[in-house]
């Protein structure tokens, strides 16, 4: 980064923290907000400090809301006697998104995973577990990722929720619509055949 004046190098140096950015994408990135208007480059600021002031999690589910309840939770059209768990917000937004869930969700924020030091309490497990005692859930859907700690988490939860009187599912994984099975991996193979469905 020699070559650049010290407040570029700052701007670079703070950008490559993103994740997925090197110093290249960085360097092109101020490069961008240097040559973009005082205007323009002080509503990303605002935007960014905006995020960090206003965003927190929704008392009932997790998700990042401005409120105290998120729209979702808030929505009187909602199932509550379905929940979805999901890892992340952006596992909720692409479940959304699809328009073909109507219930309501609950973000863990991460999932098990020993050897980076996350554990089920540094998980929302026990929040789930109090809302589903407390009122009247008919389904908990588990909505992790098809990775290793994806399956343990959801292993976890469904050990925690037996004898519960709460029906426990698994979001299908298997073949895309349109895909060419002599393409598809082992592991997406092992799940299409373990969640197969009658016709």
């Amino acid at each position: 980064m020699t070559g650049y004046a010290p407040p570029i190098r700052r701007l670079i140096k703070e950008l490559t923290r993103f994740p997925g950015i090197g110093e290249k994408t960085a360097t092109r990135l101020a490069t961008f907000v240097l040559y973009s208007s005082e205007r323009d480059a002080a509503s990303l600021a605002e935007s960014i400090i905006e995020v960090k002031q206003k965003i927190r999690f929704c008392s009932i589910c997790f998700n990042l809301t401005e409120d105290d309840v998120c729209e979702i939770c808030g929505d009187p059209a909602r199932d509550r006697g379905v929940i979805c768990v999901v890892e992340d917000p952006d596992s909720l937004v692409a479940i959304e998104e699809s328009g073909s869930f109507r219930g309501t969700y609950h973000v863990l924020h991460g999932v098990l995973s020993p050897a980076d030091g996350i554990g089920p309490e540094s998980l929302r497990i026990q929040e789930l577990l109090d809302r589903i005692s407390g009122s009247n859930v008919r389904e908990v859907i588990l909505a992790t990722n098809p990775s290793v700690q994806g399956e343990s988490t959801a292993l976890l939860i469904t050990k925690l929720l037996q004898g519960k009187g709460v029906k426990i599912t698994r979001i299908a994984f298997g073949i895309p619509i349109g895909g060419d099975l002599k393409y598809v991996d082992r592991m997406t193979m092992t799940k299409a055949i373990e969640f197969r469905r009658g016709v």
